[in-house]
């Protein structure tokens, strides 16, 4: 069984509960769930997840101190301690005061301005710039049991995928990453005699153009540990990830930097049919430096549009 089944499974035996018998007026303005750090966020998490940071366990997550006071939180905190230590054939560590920083009692605030900057969830155009991806998507990941204010749930479709300016303005640069590192440096490094460069250079076409898949699926990207696992799963182009697998696995021999090139070029005619797809690139042609500049042309707002095109990178 999945983290995020046993998460849920422990919060319905055990955790919803103990706040209807003891915490009835809590309850209303409580959000629960699994969200964050961990692979079991994510859905991936499998039998080697299970060594380190894996337990039964949720987050509970309470409005400012207004509306449920420190004492209420340390009383709730103490009563989720107090939760069975085994469940499943999994035990739950000791928890830090107040919740710890993944699971138990956490103020909403605090933790959307841990992930995003923002104790409201709401960003500006140059903050949403600023974020790191995999803060993102650790953001709104995972699964919310129970939501009485609603205002976890709110917050995370808000955060759900990058303001449509945003995506464009990374997108723009990851396609002149792409451009520069797979359609013009590798082959130049390889001429000059320096194989070390030009895997270096493949790694950064395989970066950029990882993150260019995910945003032409409208998905944040999660840590780069997860990236190939999540890309498969992704409904476009997940099939450039096993190309993307051998750019990053081979050598740099002659015949074998021929195929490479021929690889790289060809995941460039796959995400210029997808950018043409979507209506974000009025370029005709394989160079994917055209394309770059012809995605941040549409950019609708003019102080995004006119920053460097690597600002968003």
């Amino acid at each position: 069984m999945k983290g995020l089944e046993i998460a849920r499974a422990y919060f319905e035996q055990y955790g919803l509960p103990m706040l209807r018998e003891q915490f009835p007026g809590l309850l209303p303005l409580i959000a629960a769930g699994l969200t964050g750090s961990g692979s079991e966020c994510f859905g991936f998490d499998d039998e080697i997840s299970r060594d380190h940071d894996f337990e039964p366990g949720f987050c509970l997550f309470l409005p400012d101190e207004e509306t449920v006071s420190r004492r209420d939180a340390f009383l709730l905190e103490r009563a989720y301690a107090r939760l069975p230590r085994e469940f499943m054939g999994l035990r739950r560590g000791l928890t830090a005061p107040v919740g710890g920083n993944r699971r138990g009692v956490l103020r909403t605030a605090e933790y959307f301005a841990e992930k995003v900057g923002a104790p409201d969830g709401v960003l500006t155009l140059r903050q949403w710039l600023a974020v790191p991806e995999y803060a993102l998507s650790e953001a709104v990941n995972g699964e919310i049991f129970h939501d009485g204010p609603g205002t976890v749930t709110r917050m995370r479709e808000g955060l759900a995928r990058y303001p449509e300016d945003i995506r464009r303005k990374k997108l723009a640069g990851q396609l002149l990453l792409m451009a520069q590192s797979g359609q013009y440096n590798y082959g130049r490094c390889l001429r000059h005699g320096e194989t070390g460069a030009a895997q270096m250079a493949a790694c950064e076409f395989v970066k950029a153009g990882m993150q260019t898949v995910f945003l032409l699926n409208k998905v944040y990207q999660p840590y780069y540990k997860w990236s190939f696992r999540a890309m498969r799963a992704l409904p476009k182009l997940s099939l450039l990830a096993e190309l993307m697998e051998y750019l990053l696995t081979t050598g740099n021999e002659e015949e074998t930097a021929r195929e490479k090139q021929d690889v790289m070029e060809g995941i460039a005619v796959d995400v210029i049919d997808e950018l043409q797809s979507q209506g974000l690139t009025q370029a005709v042609c394989g160079d994917l430096e055209k394309h770059a500049y012809s995605v941040q042309d549409g950019i609708a707002d003019g102080e995004i549009r006119n920053l460097h095109i690597l600002a968003a990178v």
